[in-house]
């Protein structure tokens, strides 16, 4: 699977089980990425997406559902119970530091980054997108 999480300098991912933060240049970014391909999200992900897309899969357990080459999105769900799964990381980092008490909790260590991409978000100046690949 294909790991897709916005986190903070911390890597918090949600507070309270509210999302770090939103911008709408992120969701159009990950369906960009995502355009003809699966992704999986639990059902309160599936909000920030707004209207129903036909790639999005919406389930509890999205981790489990989701295969090879597919993509997951996680918001509420710390990610590293689908580390072994993962074949691929997409970070979108906000560049600033907020409360969190569920995080991206996977060490990056032992994770190549081959790509980071800054861009103008909504809500943010600047966000980074980085892609990373298991060594």
């Amino acid at each position: 699977m294909i790991l897709i999480a916005a986190v903070d300098d911390r890597m918090g991912m949600s507070f309270n089980h509210r999302r770090v933060s939103h911008d709408k240049a992120v969701t159009e970014k990950i369906m960009d990425l995502t355009d003809g391909k699966v992704l999986w999200m639990n059902p309160y992900s599936s909000k920030l997406f707004g209207l129903e897309h036909p790639q999005i899969n919406i389930d509890e357990d999205f981790f489990r559902e989701a295969t090879m080459g597919e993509y997951c999105f996680t918001e509420t769900v710390d990610p590293v119970e689908a580390e072994k799964w993962t074949e691929q990381i997409i970070l979108f980092r906000w560049n600033r530091k907020y409360p969190a008490d569920t995080y991206f909790s996977i060490g990056l260590e032992h994770w190549k980054l081959v790509s980071s991409e800054d861009f103008p978000g909504t809500s943010h100046d600047k966000i980074t997108m980085e892609v990373y690949h298991a060594y």
